[in-house]
């Protein structure tokens, strides 16, 4: 039980990194873990009653599945059960205080040349906000650390302003919560949360381009937290001249404060980054198995983290030990899985029904309103460039039209992104978010 405490430990770690602070307490922590079965790849979890089983299985538990995926390199079964179901209590282990510093303080975050502008920059921010930087834009690929710069910022600045309000919000959450703020008549509400925010955090700020109604929202957004003398803080995969449907208005904003670019790591960076996330899962890795690992994994401290957490899960649960060859196991997994993810035709019409303010229902519907028709062919014409799926399967997915209708909506927006260069920009950047994710 000890190791599976130590398992879940990780699995709290990954999922707190991605979902908001209120979901993480709300559902995950008081999710506690019963039995796990390597041989069969079966995990029991408890739950404290039968709304809160039905709640993960519906919302979280791809999240859950994916954090085990992320520990383990493998499909792992999750079985939840309720306490009545369980006949005895499974000791409820708070997830260790070190990795939980690990994800959000400057003390854990380690410098170098790559990112020493952006650290500093994110520190002189949380000393004092709104007084230097006004907005802080930082940007780099995925993987390098701009979130945790956030949850330092955040974690400093709750430590020494406690009063002020502080907001945390993923770029394609802040869709989603104004398309629900809409559709249930709560924006009044929705601008409570985010306009009146001493602090303003989000994540992936590229995830709203190309969404008019997110765009406008975010404007507003921005002015009244700025005119307010209020700080905000984004992050982005690339800089805001290079995201390509966003709006001028909001680009301008953007680059109103300080830009701070974040690049992968040097090779004395990597080490210390091993070494530290080591060190805080109580690990005593050689000195060469730190090498090997920092040799061959160079352009993202994930994966550096993703490495040393596989070595601690096949010590714990296989007694593998600490060697060159239980590195090979886990580089070798996370290689393999640095292909990109395989993307269903739902997460795809997705994105596009965000961008265009629609609903994936309505794309795959026979509505032929301009907009739903516009967003089911770019939906057509995205799944066949990213999935390269046969067009008869592609019109199976759409409602079971044929493959002529598939052919027709791929050429018309082919030749409609020849001379609507917006068009061709919000296409664009529909494939480069959906495979970003």
């Amino acid at each position: 039980m000890e190791s599976f405490n130590e398992v879940w430990n990780l699995v709290c770690a990954y999922c707190k990194s991605r979902i908001t602070e209120i979901a993480f307490s709300t559902w995950i922590s008081r999710i506690e873990p019963v039995t796990l079965d390597f041989t069969n790849r079966v995990a029991v979890l408890k739950v404290p009653n039968e709304l809160h089983r039905q709640t993960v299985l519906h919302y979280y538990m791809d999240l859950l599945e994916e954090a085990f995926r992320q520990i383990f390199s493998q499909e792992i079964q999750i079985k939840l059960c309720i306490p009545e179901e369980t006949g005895h209590t499974a000791e409820k282990k708070e997830p260790e205080p070190a990795d939980d510093n690990y994800e959000f303080t400057f003390d854990t975050y380690i410098v170098g040349p790559s990112n020493k502008f952006a650290h500093a920059a994110s520190m002189a921010v949380a000393s004092k906000p709104a007084a230097l930087y006004n907005p802080l834009f930082i940007y780099g690929n995925s993987g390098l650390g701009k979130t945790h710069l956030l949850y330092a910022i955040r974690n400093e600045i709750n430590h020494t302003h406690p009063e002020m309000d502080i907001v945390y919000i993923k770029g394609d959450e802040f869709t989603n919560e104004l398309i629900e703020a809409i559709r249930h008549g709560t924006t009044g509400e929705f601008h409570q949360r985010y306009r009146h925010a001493d602090v303003l955090l989000v994540d992936d700020i590229q995830f709203i381009a190309g969404k008019d109604s997110t765009q406008e929202e975010f404007f507003h957004t921005f002015n009244t937290l700025y005119e307010a003398k209020k700080q905000i803080v984004l992050t982005s995969d690339r800089p805001p001249k290079d995201i390509a449907t966003l709006e001028e208005r909001l680009l301008t904003r953007f680059e109103w404060g300080l830009t701070a670019d974040i690049q992968p790591p040097d090779f004395e960076t990597r080490i210390a980054i091993i070494k530290r996330k080591a060190e805080l899962l109580k690990m005593e890795l050689p000195d060469n198995v730190v090498e090997y690992v920092a040799n061959r994994l160079k352009n993202n401290i994930r994966q550096l983290e993703g490495a040393v957490k596989k070595m601690k899960a096949y010590h714990l649960l296989q007694g593998y030990p600490l060697n060159i060859q239980t590195a090979q196991a886990a580089i070798s997994d996370i290689i393999n899985n640095d292909q990109p993810t395989p993307l269903t035709v739902e997460k795809i019409v997705d994105e596009v029904a965000r961008t265009f303010g629609t609903s994936s229902a309505d794309i795959k519907s026979s509505r032929r309103a301009a907009n739903i028709s516009t967003a089911r062919q770019v939906s057509m014409y995205t799944v066949r460039e990213i999935t390269q799926m046969p067009l008869a399967a592609i019109g199976k997915e759409f409602g079971g039209r044929d493959h002529s209708t598939v052919v027709y909506a791929i050429q018309q927006v082919e030749k409609n992104m020849k001379h609507d260069m917006k068009l061709k920009a919000t296409v664009n950047d529909i494939i480069k978010n959906i495979r970003d994710r």
